[in-house]
This record gives C-alpha cells, structure tokens and sequence, in this order.
C-alpha cells in the first residue's frame, strides 16, 4: 500500500482516482508517505519521509517544491504542463482587452457616480476611450502549451502575432498557427510589438527577465502582460516604465505591493488557473502521473527526472535505478545482475543533465543482497524493486 499526503483542497476528480486498495490519503502528514500531491503548498521548510518517492504539483510551476533537494534524494517532481492552458490562455485574452480598454478604470469611476447617472456617464465615457486589439502587433515571449493557444488566440482576435521562443518543440510548432511570424530575436520581437505577453517558465536564469535593459528596447507605449510567473519581472523597472511612459500599461496574475497604487498597472489575484475545469485537469493529470510512477515506475512530466516509460511485460519484476549521469554506470549494475543469474528482459535508460533513470524488467527471484550491492555502488542514488 502506498501512502499518500494530501495538501491543498485538490480536485476531488484527481483525488478519487487513488480510492483502491493500494492507496491511503492523509491531510498533510509526512512521517511515512510514498507521494505528496498538492498545489501551492510550500515544502522547502518540511521533513520528508524516508519513503517519499515522488511529488505530484497540479499546476505548473514548481517554485513551492525544494526540487535540488529532491532530486538528490532521488524523489522525483512532477508538474503538469499544459492542463491550466486554456484558463491562462482565456485570462490573457482579458488581460489584452484590459490593457487597452480602459474597462477596469472605467468601472471604478462609475461606481462613485452618485445623481444624474446617465448624463455623467455620457459626459465622463470619452475619458475612458482606448484601441481595438485589431490590426495590432502581439508578441508571444514563449512559445510552449500556454504561449502556443495565446499566438492563436491573437490571430483570431485579428492582431498580427509576433512569437519568440529558442527552445519551441516541434509538437509545439505543430499546433502554431501558420500565419504566426517567427522572431529571429527577442530584440525584434520587443521592438515591433504594441502588446506583449510572457509564457516562460520562472527558473534561476529566467528571474527578472523582463527588466530595464529589456524595456529599453520595447516599442514607446507597449503594453504588457504577465500571467505566467510574478517572479519573471523587476518589478521596480516595470513601475519607472510606466511612469516614464515607456509602458502604457502592465497588466499581470501576480499583485505586488508596489504595483498597487501604481497608475496603469492592473493586477488580477492569481486568477490564470482558477476555473473548475483547470482545476479537475491538473489533478487528474497529477494523479495519473504519481500513480504510474509508484505502480510501474513509469515517469512522465517531471521537472528533475528524464521522461521514461516502458511498458510492463506479463511474468516479471520491475527494478529502477536512479543515478548520477557517469560513465561505465549500465556495466556495473548489469554485472551484479549476471553474478545473481538474474535474465534482463527489457530495459530503457534515460538521462537529464547530472541525473539517469533506468527502468530494467527480469526474470528470476531477486535477492535483498543483490539490491544491497547495487545501492553501493558508487553514482547510485535509489534503488526500487516493483512487484
């Protein structure tokens, strides 16, 4: 039986899926558990059990999760890219109307007007005039699940899509839009576009990637958007931006205190994944995929670990092995396989950057011993026989 630890109210469409036999749920518990699974619960603080194998995140970011700590421990996280698109995708379309309509001031003024309402609002409304998106130059800064439906979305909404993304997949490409033009260079992309939208992910590299070298090069009066991660902007530079009138307006998911009084900044209270429909698709997703990793050692979707999957042949054991990405590493655990007559039927090796994962299928009874000596070895991390 595997023990699950629970954090956050996670869609109860994902949660269901471990009512069987081989699961058991708590609430935020982790002396003994197998798995965690949550949403923005922050673990850099927290003790792990000996036993944790794997971390499910029903979002995508992973900034809550220690993934260094992890991943030197051998626990791999997961993440599910892709299944709050849709919301984050209908969420930048409003943050594009709110940027150049002024909508949102426009609400706010009218809810002061207190006689003769009808004659205010036809004198005061051309205060609040803005462009139709129409005609209008859009840059797309990332070009994955997110950035590909938002460059589409654009399209349809009449607006000429500028995308910039170095490291776009060809599953990815396959699913652009065909009249979505292609930067060559980010500076392109700043220079030309009128509104701006960012769809990377927050990694060390990436902090502040939107700051004041960047805005310089900006076309005077851009407007930009933030749904993807608060952390992506220097703040400060955005707030100079817009009062020098280099940005018109920043519109973004991720209040900041400096951004609340600051004229022409719209924040949204990280709304980009709160519809049901998101919600259910990221728990499903999250289960799905520490389900398949405690069953069978299968791993899809992780931020540490390579993708690895191999299906399971009828008659035989599992053992994964988890270990530092060296040479000669393959020859020294098979030949502990030939000495204890263990017949390797199927195996796969995957390897990310310093780390490898090895899903091997045998025939034979495997020894307490053999595993021991694996364990040894040295490069090696974490061993796991599944029945």
């Amino acid at each position: 039986m595997f023990e699950i630890s629970m954090f956050n109210k996670v869609s109860e469409s994902g949660m269901k899926l471990f009512n069987n036999d081989n699961y058991m749920i708590n609430e935020g518990d982790l002396k003994s558990s197998d798995g965690i699974i949550l949403r923005s619960e922050k673990l850099h603080d927290k003790a792990f059990s000996s036993n944790l194998k794997a971390i499910a995140r029903a979002g995508a970011g992973y900034n809550n999760i220690p993934v260094e700590k992890c991943t030197e421990k051998g626990i791999v996280v997961f993440n599910t890219p892709g299944a709050n698109a849709n919301g984050v995708m209908e969420l930048t379309l409003l943050s594009l109307l709110l940027s150049s309509r002024k909508v949102y001031e426009g609400i706010m003024w009218t809810k002061e007007l207190e006689d003769d309402i009808s004659s205010n609002v036809e004198k005061g409304k051309k205060n609040f005039a803005g462009p139709e998106l129409k005609n209008k130059t859009f840059g797309v800064i990332g070009l994955g699940a997110i950035g590909v439906l938002v460059a589409n979305m654009g399209i349809k909404m009449g607006m000429d899509v500028i995308g910039y993304d170095p490291y776009m997949s060809v599953k990815r490409a396959l699913g652009l839009s065909w009249d979505v033009k292609y930067a060559e260079s980010l500076d392109e992309l700043l220079s030309n576009a009128d509104y701006i939208s960012i769809h990377i992910p927050l990694m060390e590299k990436t902090k502040g990637f939107i700051n004041e070298e960047i805005l310089n090069k900006v076309k005077d009066g851009a407007r930009l958007i933030n749904n993807s991660r608060g952390g992506l902007v220097d703040i400060n530079a955005v707030v100079n931006a817009l009062k020098s009138g280099k940005l018109s307006k920043y519109v973004t998911d991720f209040p900041d205190k400096l951004l609340l009084n600051c004229e022409n900044a719209i924040c949204i209270p990280h709304l980009g994944a709160s519809t049901p429909e998101s919600e259910e698709n990221c728990a499903i997703m999250a289960a799905n995929q520490l389900i398949g990793f405690l069953e069978n050692g299968n791993i899809i979707n992780s931020v540490n670990y390579p993708k690895c999957v191999m299906e399971r042949i009828e008659g035989t054991q599992r053992i994964t092995i988890m270990n530092k990405n060296i040479s000669n590493m393959i020859g020294s655990y098979t030949k502990i396989f030939s000495e204890y007559n263990i017949n390797i039927i199927d195996m796969i090796n995957k390897s990310k950057g310093e780390y490898a994962y090895n899903i091997i299928d045998v025939e034979g009874d495997i020894a307490k011993e053999m595993i021991g000596e694996i364990e040894n070895l040295e490069g090696i991390i974490k061993v796991r026989l599944i029945n």
